[in-house]
């Protein structure tokens, strides 16, 4: 039977529930070893993965598996559709054999507005109530409970129409977004100098290794752990690689330890710990560091985290600050192994005879009451422009979720009474 043969008319009423199962089917089309390679993002759905440079994942060399996508096709990522990773693929090339590629059996549903729909907030809890797992670390979105979710299918033209109307607004919203991010990223530049010009030496003398600002170095251990918070009374976690980031520590970037699991007290976070990130999937991170100014879960030190332990004359804040200035990251971009992915590796060696300003402790406490005063100003700029960029977010995602189930008129943009997807 021809392609066109399979497809099937779904019958319509204005705001008719169809199953996902009558207007997708999936595809086991393999074996095209020459097309280009696709990812899925949850921010951007189907784009060719050499479009972007934040992915690490290693492509095999055997491509045999991998399945043929086509324009029009629904690419579903099953590990991570609880977070929206999904969408309509604009492109032909070819995916991981562990996504689904979903092939239109109607033409009834629309690709510009199903990629709307089906990446909408509503959907996506669907998603979430319906994958599999013990944890959602491991959780999967399998097409057997995923065709099964009675999805809002408006008329054609209808479907046009709220298209045309989330293509404009949205693509107003992220302008107004990129902006912002422009924004954030001219202050962190400008955060860096400000750093980097406090901390420059006046002559080579005062340029000593690390190692001679440090009475110790301790390095965490990496357990078995679970993906949510250790919110609990008497629950520990361990930290993440990603905590220091950009020189904030973040207590929430952690995972909870099993209930049975022997904690070692001397891995334990405390107030005032200078924490090194020695590993990153993204070779920027790798040797961030901060100081932890506050701790409300109990927490430990992983395996891919240094903890700086400050010699007698070397202030803790100091050295967390040295370790955010350009001459500090120059010496880890020059001393990172490897050459992709968490093989990004900041060997202790290095790190230790890195050469970094310090002077008196006087002089030290002053410089970190000028750069505290001087970063607080500029991280209450970005800030703000984080919270418009949130807030902007969930209105994007608001508004295609009311549009999709028909709670707002396209045509006036304001709230339709009586007339809301489900009846």
């Amino acid at each position: 039977m021809s392609e066109q043969a399979n497809r099937i008319q779904v019958p319509q009423r204005r705001w008719e529930q169809v199953r996902l199962k009558w207007l997708f089917q999936p595809s086991a089309d393999a074996n095209r070893p020459d097309e280009e390679v696709l990812s899925v993002y949850r921010d951007y759905g189907v784009i060719p993965k050499s479009s972007r440079r934040d992915n690490f994942n290693v492509t095999p060399q055997n491509l045999d598996r991998y399945l043929l996508v086509r324009p029009g096709d629904l690419v579903v990522n099953r590990m991570k559709a609880w977070q929206g990773s999904l969408g309509i693929s604009q492109h032909r090339g070819i995916v991981s054999g562990d996504y689904e590629v979903l092939r239109p059996r109607s033409d009834d549903l629309q690709p510009r507005f199903a990629h709307h729909l089906l990446r909408s907030s509503v959907l996506v809890s669907e998603y979430r109530g319906r994958s599999t797992g013990i944890r959602p670390s491991q959780w999967r979105l399998y097409w057997e409970q995923m065709g099964n979710i009675a999805v809002p299918v408006p008329c054609v033209e209808e479907q046009r129409r709220i298209a045309d109307f989330l293509d404009r607004e949205t693509a107003q919203i992220d302008a107004l977004v990129e902006k912002q991010e422009q924004l954030i990223a001219g202050l962190r530049e400008r955060r860096v100098a400000v750093v980097s010009d406090a901390l420059t030496a006046a002559d080579d003398s005062f340029l000593v290794p690390l190692k001679y600002m440090l009475a110790g170095i301790d390095q965490g251990i990496s357990p078995q752990a679970e993906a949510r918070l250790a919110d609990e009374p008497g629950t520990w976690g361990v930290l993440k690689t990603g905590c220091v980031n950009r020189g904030t520590f973040r207590q929430e970037e952690h995972k909870r330890l099993p209930d049975d699991f022997e904690v070692d007290q001397r891995l334990a976070v405390k107030v005032g710990d200078v924490i090194v990130s020695r590993a990153s999937g993204t070779p920027a991170l790798v040797g961030s560091a901060a100081i932890v100014r506050s701790v409300r879960y109990n927490l430990i030190l992983s395996d891919k985290l240094f903890r700086l332990r400050s010699a007698r004359d070397v202030d803790p804040q100091f050295l967390a600050w040295s370790l955010n200035g350009s001459w500090y990251r120059s010496q880890v971009h020059q001393s990172i192994s490897g050459a992709e992915g968490l093989a990004n590796n900041l060997p202790l060696s290095s790190l230790r005879s890195f050469k970094l300003f310090r002077p008196t402790l006087g002089d030290q406490r002053r410089i970190v009451e000028y750069l505290n005063e001087q970063t607080a100003k500029i991280d209450a700029l970005i800030g703000k422009a984080e919270e418009f960029i949130g807030l902007a977010r969930e209105r994007r995602a608001a508004l295609i979720t009311e549009a999709v189930t028909g709670r707002i008129d396209v045509s006036t943009g304001k709230a339709r009474e009586g007339a809301l997807a489900n009846g």
